[in-house]
């Protein structure tokens, strides 16, 4: 079910992070959502794109508005420029709110750990923590403050419980940030592919369990200059179809008819992963362990690829 907007204010954060707020076309109340949501906005030929939602105080059970933060990417494949393109008064559709990014509601502390444009989510699940009482650290790193989203008000808001990082001043140390954690902690990592890896390998060396790492990307991972294209052989029907390059397996298979479950296609939620009974995958997730990216067994078809010409997967 798709949601109608408009656009109701655009202000802009940083040189490259534009905050945009929308409202419902009728003046209506807007489909609810949790801390730690998004939806999808339908940019036409460009495709969907996914916008984590803002809430500096817990979310309202019927919103008047929606806010998300955009960072301009100039060498990506065009929905951020197109979302800046965006000015008071147009209309835009977009997704009912969905959420793979979910607080866990359990009395444990909670480490969140936002890189860049990643705070957008992190900042709705600090207030909500803030909200309810409870124990939380927010940490917020970015390669210097010109680059970093909200930082004043973000000090005011969650003061002592927020730690800002800067990769030109004062670099993030993630094996001493998870040293002597309390292994009841809950962790929540969101923004770039190489931040989260590195963190949750950091938090998993140090004695988190893996099942209380929760992350997020805040972009799909991008192509890769030596990708090339590969068949899929669909193990049910014998089907074959080809992947080229600047295609997912799940666009094809959809392009086709094909039914599969996804969400995310970004490589962070799990709901894709199919089993594979043939062929190397080329693996460009964060949901799997080193030790089953190796094992080659199953793969997340929202956003990996194959190493070898044919894959066989159990679809």
């Amino acid at each position: 079910m798709s949601v109608n907007l408009v656009v109701k204010n655009v202000s802009q954060v940083t040189d490259r992070i534009r905050q945009i707020e929308f409202a419902d076309v009728m003046d209506l109340s807007l489909p609810s959502y949790s801390a730690g949501a998004h939806v999808d906005f339908d940019l036409g030929e460009l495709g969907s794109r996914s916008y984590s939602l803002i809430d500096w105080a817990q979310p309202a059970e019927k919103p008047k508005t929606y806010t998300i933060a955009v960072q301009r990417e100039e060498s990506g494949l065009g929905g951020s420029m197109k979302m800046h393109e965006l000015s008071v008064g147009l209309n835009i559709t977009c997704s009912n709110p969905s959420n793979d990014f979910e607080l866990a509601d359990i009395d444990a502390p909670s480490l969140l750990l936002a890189g860049g444009i990643g705070i957008t989510p992190i900042i709705s699940m600090m207030a909500k923590l803030n909200s309810q009482g409870r124990s939380y650290k927010g940490i917020y790193t970015g390669r210097s403050q010109d680059f970093m989203a909200f930082l004043p008000q973000l000090q005011n808001s969650f003061g002592e419980n927020l730690e800002l990082f800067f990769d030109d001043q004062k670099p993030l140390d993630l094996q001493t940030l998870f040293k002597d954690i309390d292994p009841a902690t809950q962790c929540y990592l969101c923004g770039p592919k190489g931040m989260i890896e590195v963190a949750k390998s950091a938090a998993l060396t140090n004695g988190l369990a893996d099942k209380n790492i929760h992350f997020e990307l805040f972009a799909a991972p991008e192509a890769q200059s030596d990708d090339q294209p590969f068949e899929v052989e669909l193990s049910s029907t014998g089907q074959v179809f080809t992947i080229p390059v600047g295609q997912t397996i799940i666009e094809v298979l959809e392009e086709a008819g094909v039914d599969v479950m996804f969400d995310c296609q970004r490589g962070d939620c799990g709901i894709c992963q199919t089993e594979v009974i043939s062929g190397t995958p080329d693996h460009r997730d964060v949901v799997l362990s080193k030790d089953e990216q190796a094992a080659g067994n199953v793969m997340q078809i929202c956003v990996s690829r194959a190493k070898s010409a044919r894959l066989v997967l159990d679809i």
